[in-house]
């Protein structure tokens, strides 16, 4: 046991943390040169960090030397953010009414909105979720929703919904003006988004469910802007499912960039002139994100690229890619 105490006080001081001066077991730990040991781990970031060896050598490739970092966050626990819905409350507001309820919080940095739960629980059972004050929400999954630079009254589509949680941020943003078309080949969440969007009184959002290209057809040049958060897989949110790395498979990545063609192809459609589209996921390869904008620019000279931006995993979100396109003629 003693052993097993000194191996995890090791790894403890070396992800960077301080040993408690209460943990006697750990005594044996503190003089121990970590700098030292550090050099006869093996320097290959898939056996230090558990990946597959396929999926290491391609993240090598895709991300270069940023990979061993974001291999290395991508294994750290993932925090609980909300964000709170600004259709009922505000932050300020929000954190006061969640330390009533006994829940201490910190402001997400990156926006207004964002609260990060100090001590993880089941926030479901809150007087102020079931009140509609807040969702859920990953802290980079937050900013993908302001990037589309809704405004009230504008016609928006959210072509790949889901459970709709950037709908309902879309909802707010937009003061519950104008509307949003909150789309989606499952049947099953759009049902689930219409609980949250009531919950959340977000009165603007109408679901339809894609059971054929003639739902898309009928919406070309409809929008006012266009969100395109596309299938992915899901390489940016391993942390909250580290099974994930090893249940992926190559030909699985080969499947969803096929789908991420198709849609960025065929969804952009519902683009007005004049009008901005989001592509976004939740993957950190460039392959998915990047290199798909470029080659859809190449083949559609009526959109221009105005930015784009990695979010890369850290302490306080997992990594997204989002790119925002003006459909110019």
């Amino acid at each position: 046991r003693r052993e097993l105490y000194r191996l995890f006080g090791i790894w403890w001081l070396n992800e960077g943390y301080e040993l408690p001066e209460d943990w006697k077991s750990m005594e044996s730990v503190e003089d121990f040169d970590v700098e030292r040991a550090k050099q006869h781990l093996p320097k290959d970031v898939g056996v230090l960090q558990s990946f597959p060896i396929w999926f290491d050598e391609l993240a090598h490739k895709e991300l270069g030397d940023q990979w061993p970092k974001i291999a290395t966050e991508l294994n750290r626990p993932a925090e609980l953010i909300i964000r709170a819905n600004t259709l009922k409350t505000n932050r300020d507001t929000l954190k006061s009414v969640l330390k009533e309820e006994g829940v201490k919080t910190h402001a997400f940095g990156k926006n207004d909105v964002g609260l990060v739960i100090e001590e993880r629980q089941n926030t479901f059972r809150n007087p102020s979720f079931q009140q509609g004050l807040f969702e859920v929400q990953d802290g980079g999954s937050q900013l993908i929703a302001p990037y589309l630079r809704v405004k009230p009254g504008m016609r928006v589509i959210d072509a790949c919904a889901g459970a709709g949680g950037k709908s309902l941020h879309l909802s707010a943003l937009m003061e519950n003006k104008g509307s949003i078309i909150s789309m989606d080949v499952e049947s099953w969440k759009l049902n689930e988004l219409k609980k949250r969007a009531k919950r959340n009184g977000a009165h603007n959002i109408e679901t339809r469910l894609i059971d054929s290209t003639k739902v898309i057809k009928r919406l070309h040049g409809a929008a006012d802007r266009l969100l395109l958060d596309v299938p992915c897989s899901g390489t940016g949110v391993i942390k909250r499912n580290p099974d994930t790395k090893w249940k992926l498979q190559p030909d699985h990545i080969e499947r969803v960039q096929g789908m991420q063609r198709d849609i960025i192809n065929d969804y952009s459609k519902m683009l007005k002139t004049g009008g901005l589209m989001v592509y976004a996921t939740c993957s950190i390869l460039r392959s998915e994100n990047e290199a798909q904008v470029e080659r859809f620019l190449e083949s559609h000279p009526e959109f221009e690229l105005i930015e784009q931006q990695r979010i890369n995993p850290s302490a306080e979100t997992d990594g997204f890619f989002m790119a925002l396109l003006e459909k110019k003629a």
